[in-house]
C-alpha cells in the first residue's frame, strides 16, 4: 500500500511539473505585445500615429527566442518603417540567424487605441 501511494505521488508530481513547464513556455513564448504610444515610442507613418520601427525591432528580437526550445536565435532585427497604430496594419521586419541566413518576420497590429498598440509577430 505504501509503495502504491509513493508511485501515485511521483506520477502526480511529474504531471504537475510538466503542466507548469508547459504553462511557463506558453507565457514566455508569447508573440503578442502591448506598447504605449508616448513621446518616446511614437512616430508618424502616412499621417497616422505609429509605433517606432526601433521599438518594434527591439521587442521582436528579444521575444523571438525566449527559450532554447522556442524559435530560432536571431540578431540584427530591423524594420523599415514604424507600425501604424491601426488594427490590421502590417510591417515586415528582417533579422539574421546565426548561420547568416535572413528571416522575414511579419508584424501585425491586433488592436489600437489613442494610447497603445497591441501587436504580434509570426515566427517562421
Amino acid at each position: 500500500m505504501q509503495s502504491r501511494r509513493f508511485v501515485i505521488g511521483v506520477i502526480g508530481g511529474a504531471a504537475a511539473a510538466l503542466a507548469l513547464g508547459a504553462l511557463g513556455t506558453h507565457l514566455l513564448s508569447s508573440a503578442e505585445s502591448t506598447t504605449e504610444l508616448d513621446a518616446h515610442s511614437t512616430v508618424s507613418v502616412d499621417g497616422h500615429k505609429a509605433l517606432s520601427a526601433d521599438i518594434v525591432a527591439g521587442r521582436t528580437q528579444s521575444r523571438y527566442h525566449p527559450l532554447p526550445w522556442v524559435g530560432d536565435k536571431i540578431s540584427g532585427v530591423t524594420c523599415l518603417t514604424g507600425l501604424e497604430a491601426v488594427a490590421g496594419a502590417t510591417v515586415t521586419c528582417t533579422g539574421h540567424k546565426s548561420d547568416g541566413s535572413t528571416v522575414h518576420i511579419p508584424v501585425t497590429v491586433v488592436k489600437a487605441s489613442a494610447d497603445s498598440v497591441t501587436w504580434k509577430f509570426e515566427r517562421s
